[in-house]
Formats: C-alpha cells, sequence, structure tokens
C-alpha cells in the first residue's frame, strides 16, 4: 500500500530522529564514562580531555563544509554516508585496543565521529525542512529538537547503566540506532536533490582552520589559563581567519556560504539569538550535571533523571513554540520565551544553595519553557528564509553559530565556575584558621573532575571542614554561573524585542 504525504513525511522525520539522536547522546554520555575509561586503558590526562574535545572540534569546524556538501551531492546521500561514518568510527573507539596504541587510536576515531556528525546533521535538518510545508514546519521541527534535547539528558543517565556493564557498550549502543536510522531513510525514501556546483575549497580550508583555532582557544583555556598566550593566540588567529573567509566568501564566484543572506534581517537576527541561547544551553548540561553529583550527591544516573525536569518544561513549550510559529511566527515565541528563560536561569540559580531539588523544580521546569519557546521557532525560521536549493548550507550555518555559542559558554562560564569555587573554598578555609592553599588545593581536586561525589576518606583528615563545605560553595559558585545565563537571555530578550521582526513566512523562498 502507498503511503499518503503526509505519513510519508511522518517517516522521514522518525529516520532523521534516529539519524541524530546518536550525535546528540554522544555529547553527553561520553562524558559520564571518562573516568571508567581512563582507569581501564591508562589514559594520560591531556588524551582524556582529547577524547571529549577531539569530537567537539571535529564537529564544529566542519559543520559548514557538511551543510553545504548535502546541497551539491544530495541530503540524503550524505544522511547515509554520516550515519556510516559516525556509526563505524562509534565501533572503533568501542574497539579500542589495550595496548600502546589506545590513546591515538581512541582520539582518531573520536574525531572521524565528529566528521560524521558534521556531515549527517545539516542534511538530515535539510531533509526534515524539505519533507514538509512552510506551514506546518514548526510543529514538525518543535518535535525534531524537543526529542534530540530529550536524548541529551538521557546521556547521564544511559551511560551510568551502560558503563557498569562495560564503558565500551557507550560506543557500540549506537550501531543499533544507525541500522534503524539507515532502515527507516530507506523505507521513507526521502528526497535526494542535488544541486551540483564547485565546491569552495578555499573558503573551506578558511572556516575550517579558523573554526578549529578559536574553538580549540575555548577548549583548552580551562588548561592553558585565561592569562596564557596559547589560549589568545588561538583564539585571535581564529578570528583573524574567519575575518578572512568572509571577505573571501563575499568576493567567490561560488562561495562555501552565501553570506548576503544576512541581510535579511530575520535571518540574522535569528543566528544571534541561537547564538545566545547556546551559551548556557548547552553548557547547561554539564554544569547541572557537575551541580546533582557534588552539591546534591547524585549517582550519575540519578543525574540524569534530575536533567529530565528541565525537559517537562522545555518539551511542552517546543511543541506550543511550534505551533505560534505557523501560525503567526517565531517572534511571538521568542521574545517571550528569551524573558521566560532569563527569570527561570535566575530563579533556578537563587534555589541553588538551598540544595534540594524540592525546592528548585518549579525554577527548572521555567527555564525549560523559556529554551523550548527559543530554540525550534528560531532556527526553523532561519532556514525558512532561505532558497529550497540551500538548506544544506543555512544548516551549516545556524549549526556553526550555534556550536561557537557553546564552546564560549562552556569555556566561559566553566572559568567562572572554577574560580568562584576556589574562591568560595579558600574563604571557607581561612574562615576555620586553616590556610587558603588548602582550599584552593581541594577546587583543583573538583576542577578535575575527580572530587564529584566522594566521601571525605579520599582526603586529608585535616580540612574535614572545608570538605564538609564542598557542596555548599560549589553549589554558591553553580548560582553565579545560572545568573550568568539569565543574564545572557536577558540581551537575547532585548535583541529580540527590538530587531525580530513579527509575521512569518507564508511560502518557500
Amino acid at each position: 500500500m502507498n503511503q499518503s504525504p503526509a505519513q510519508n513525511s511522518k517517516l522521514i522525520l522518525a529516520a532523521m530522529i534516529f539519524a541524530v539522536s546518536m550525535t546528540f547522546i554522544d555529547q553527553t554520555i561520553v562524558a559520564i564514562a571518562v573516568p571508567t575509561i581512563q582507569d581501564d586503558l591508562s589514559l594520560s590526562a591531556t588524551g582524556v580531555q582529547w577524547i571529549i574535545n577531539g569530537y567537539l572540534l571535529s564537529l564544529s569546524a566542519l559543520f559548514a563544509f557538511g551543510g553545504r556538501l548535502a546541497d551539491i551531492a544530495g541530503h540524503r546521500s550524505m544522511v547515509v554516508t554520516g550515519v556510516v561514518i559516525f556509526a563505524t568510527a562509534s565501533a572503533l573507539c568501542g574497539a579500542t585496543p589495550d595496548s600502546s596504541l589506545d590513546e591515538s587510536w581512541f582520539i582518531v576515531f573520536r574525531v572521524i565521529q565528529g566528521a560524521g556528525a558534521a556531515i549527517m546533521f545539516p542534511a538530515a535538518l535539510a531533509i526534515v525542512l524539505g519533507a514538509f510545508p512552510v506551514s506546518e514546519r514548526g510543529k514538525a521541527m518543535a518535535l525534531f529538537f524537543t526529542t534530540a534535547g530529550l536524548l541529551t539528558s538521557i546521556g547521564p543517565l544511559a551511560g551510568g547503566y551502560l558503563v557498569e556493564w562495560s564503558w565500551r557498550a557507550i560506543f557500540w549502543v549506537n550501531i543499533p540506532v544507525a541500522i534503524i536510522a539507515l532502515f527507516l531513510t530507506w523505507k521513507a525514501k526521502p528526497a535526494n536533490e542535488k544541486h551540483p556546483a564547485p565546491l569552495d575549497y578555499t573558503g573551506t580550508a578558511l572556516i575550517t582552520f579558523g573554526m578549529g583555532l578559536a574553538v580549540l582557544g575555548l577548549q583548552q583555556s580551562s588548561v592553558w589559563g585565561w592569562d596564557s598566550l596559547a589560549t589568545w593566540g588561538c583564539i585571535a588567529l581564529g578570528l583573524i581567519v574567519l575575518a578572512a573567509f568572509v571577505r573571501y566568501e563575499l568576493g567567490a564566484e561560488n562561495p562555501l556560504l552565501r553570506l548576503e543572506v544576512f541581510k535579511d534581517r530575520a535571518f540574522a537576527v535569528d543566528n544571534v539569538i541561537l547564538f545566545l541561547l547556546m551559551i548556557p544551553f548547552v553548557p547547561l548540561f554539564f554544569f547541572a550535571s557537575m551541580y546533582a553529583q557534588i552539591s546534591l550527591g547524585e549517582s550519575a544516573s540519578q543525574t540524569g533523571l534530575y536533567l529530565l525536569i528541565f525537559f517537562a518544561g522545555f518539551g511542552t513549550a517546543s511543541q506550543r513554540g511550534g505551533r505560534l510559529l505557523d501560525r503567526v511566527g517565531a517572534r511571538s515565541a521568542v521574545v517571550p520565551g528569551c524573558a521566560i528563560a532569563a527569570v527561570g536561569f535566575y530563579l533556578w540559580g537563587n534555589s541553588l544553595t538551598e540544595l534540594s531539588v524540592s525546592d528548585q523544580w518549579y525554577y527548572i521546569v521555567i527555564a525549560g519553557i523559556g529554551v523550548g519557546l527559543v530554540l525550534s521557532p528560531a532556527n526553523t525560521d532561519a532556514l525558512n528564509r532561505v532558497p529550497r536549493e540551500r538548506y544544506g548550507e543555512a544548516t551549516g550555518i545556524t549549526q556553526t553559530v550555534r556550536n561557537f555559542g557553546s564552546c564560549l559558554g562552556l569555556a566561559v562560564l566553566g572559568s567562572i565556575l572554577i574560580l568562584e569555587n576556589r574562591s568560595n573554598l579558600e574563604a571557607t578555609a581561612a574562615e576555620n584558621g586553616i590556610s587558603k592553599q588548602v582550599g584552593g588545593e581541594v577546587a583543583d581536586v573538583i576542577s578535575q573532575g575527580t572530587g564529584a561525589g566522594e566521601t571525605s576518606e579520599h582526603l586529608p583528615p585535616r580540612i574535614q571542614k572545608v570538605v564538609d563545605a564542598i557542596p555548599h560553595d560549589f553549589a554558591l559558585a553553580s548560582r553565579t554561573v545560572f545568573y550568568a545565563m539569565a543574564a545572557v537571555m536577558a540581551v537575547a530578550f532585548v535583541i529580540a524585542l527590538a530587531r525580530m521582526p513579527a509575521g512569518k513566512v507564508e511560502e518557500e523562498v
């Protein structure tokens, strides 16, 4: 029996959700397993760091290339290629040999994983756009982002259980998901439109190198320090190369990215809002996970449940935001969403020192509602503003902007958290007649990820009073970070209120 267009659109949506789900789960699940992986393979501290950073760096650097390649070579082809690359690299990460090759092997295939994700994600998003008329995209994309966001929060929960069996399982779990994605893609047969054009190799090299350097500097800031020449040198050189990329693209005959699209005010504002939103959104999962484990004493799997509270608000509001986009346009969802997110993050941060989920859950839901109203409508509205043959390219732009915001948020807010926590513990040590250096040493243990959930028997008895203060002092530091998140969303609200145009896109460009 032939499927109706509506049924096939839903099948396409399901196929693309399965395809990208691996990339979202991977953002959080690997971090949970890192201590176990390090113990099992005896990896160096630098090696462990690059198991995380290598994936994110590759993903950030190649998003724009992946988006343009999808438009040229075909969206379905690139989804299939990306899924195969990602799943194969995942299998090989899980098969890392316990030998002298382990560290290099692991890092190489994590980088390849990131490349697979960068090829797959823009093409998958472009397929979802093409499968639904403009009047129905808000609802479809809301479901896409809600499911993807939910899977991000499930990462710690699933990782906590899988690691108990084997850390290798967190990579092998991607294989059955990939098989389902490939089967559904074959069954749905989404359009594989190709728009042949010369690939801009110079532009590709410039944006890959520029994004790679800038993101590397941000990622390494916690290791090298913000007073390091290497940190600022990487960031500055990356931004210089990105400026050269912009200048080159504006004069190129067949540019990698048609930057003229930013002349559309709505597209430009949508991307600014997405950039600001990502500064707190993705880092939220890491900081809330740390807070739950260090301040609340939750296990890794319980931490996943703590994060799910956020999605009680996010999922509901995302659906509402999608309907508002379809009916009256993005502004009606984005402007109040930014305000609600700012209030939610502020109230959530203010309640962290209570050290009780029962005193926080309604504020967590409010923050989720605000983010849910913003993410899908802003993203979908931006993509609605470009021609069909440039969906992949436009998705590459929005994802590059979003990923850069995430990296900036992780670097800056992470530094604030570390410095505030150190200051708090040093003050606690001084109040108890102990050297500030002791408080700093405890803070270093926590910042290295080895103090979460540990008991005082792992630390010298002479600093018992400082140890007892860890949950409260870390909560104080986390509060500062959440206040910063609220401030970022307040800025987003002002920009959306002042610059986001009213009305909706009536039909395809």
